[in-house]
């Protein structure tokens, strides 16, 4: 009787084990070629022909969140990108068109799987955004979910965030040492800045989404704010931040007082400021886009090594 007892725990252990494992609810191929407009979205964008387009579905917190995967129809383990989305709510939420007009679909098509979530309570999802807070998981999440997909190479993950991203990006790097490389465009790094160039924000984002704001502004901010907490950033993970210096979304001097702190604590990074451009650098896209690009080919795709940030006296 005791052999059988022991065997039906074993058998309920191994079982919770895979279980546990298992995050990846759903990753459904999305039939582009199916489109009547096909053709011309190839003749106008040709790498679409080289890669893939999928629906998922995820655990985050026992919650059904919904997000993207695009990747190359090649054979091969590909390093993975994570993309963090920008916006709130349904603004800025995860689409084919937006996925093809950021350069997303033409970065895998170089040699990269990449993932991108819609956050808790958006697109279909579960649960509640809270714009930083536990949603952040869904982010880390979905880090372990890439060990469920064909042809990633899990050894090899970048991480890029735009806007709001940067939030979910930074706040990620400091729980993970799974993260090689990272990119993050027009990001918040100061979210009490935020306020001084758009006091609505308050009302309308930070009152609505962040849980107990009123009583805990002061500790709620702090925790979405990387200028807070460079202290806690890895010092082998190197950071590619780029920003439009008219920016009326988010302050160029926020990734400005960013270095400055990076500088202080050696994070190893490179700060492009393009002159005159906006929160979306629509003036620099392909410069931008061949920045992105590099910095992935570096520290992911060829490896290298993370930069020497000790001082050193040339002589």
């Amino acid at each position: 009787m005791k052999y059988i007892l022991s065997f039906c725990l074993m058998a309920f252990f191994l079982n919770s084990s895979l279980n546990a494992q298992n995050l990846l609810i759903k990753q459904e191929r999305i039939e582009i070629e199916k489109s009547p407009k096909y053709s011309t979205f190839v003749s106008k964008f040709p790498f679409l022909d080289s890669i893939n387009f999928y629906e998922i579905t995820y655990l985050s917190d026992s919650l059904m969140i919904n997000g993207h995967l695009v990747s190359p129809k090649r054979s091969g383990d590909f390093p993975a990108i994570i993309y963090n989305r920008g916006g709130n709510r349904e603004f800025g939420l995860n689409t084919l068109k937006k996925i093809v007009a950021t350069g997303l679909a033409e970065l895998a098509s170089e040699g990269y799987v990449i993932a991108m979530t819609q956050y808790r309570g958006n697109g279909g999802s579960e649960g509640t955004e809270e714009f930083g807070g536990a949603d952040v998981n869904d982010v880390l999440n979905l880090i372990d979910v890439m060990s469920e997909i064909e042809n990633v190479d899990t050894s090899s993950i970048g991480m890029y965030g735009w806007s709001r991203g940067g939030i979910m990006t930074y706040s990620t790097l400091i729980q993970t040492n799974k993260i090689k490389a990272v990119v993050v465009g027009g990001g918040v790094s100061d979210s009490w800045d935020v306020l001084e160039l758009r006091p609505g924000f308050e009302e309308h984002v930070y009152r609505e989404l962040i849980p107990n704001y009123e009583e805990n502004k002061s500790e709620e901010l702090d925790k979405r704010s990387a200028i807070k907490w460079v202290d806690k950033f890895p010092k082998n993970v190197p950071i590619l931040v780029l920003h439009g210096g008219s920016d009326g979304n988010v302050n160029p001097k926020q990734p400005l007082e960013l270095s400055l702190k990076f500088n202080e604590f050696r994070i190893p990074h490179k700060l492009i400021i393009y002159e005159g451009d906006d929160h979306l650098l629509r003036n620099h896209r392909e410069e931008a886009q061949l920045e992105i690009e590099h910095w992935f080919k570096r520290y992911l795709s060829e490896e290298e090594s993370t930069p020497d940030m000790n001082y050193r006296i040339s002589k």
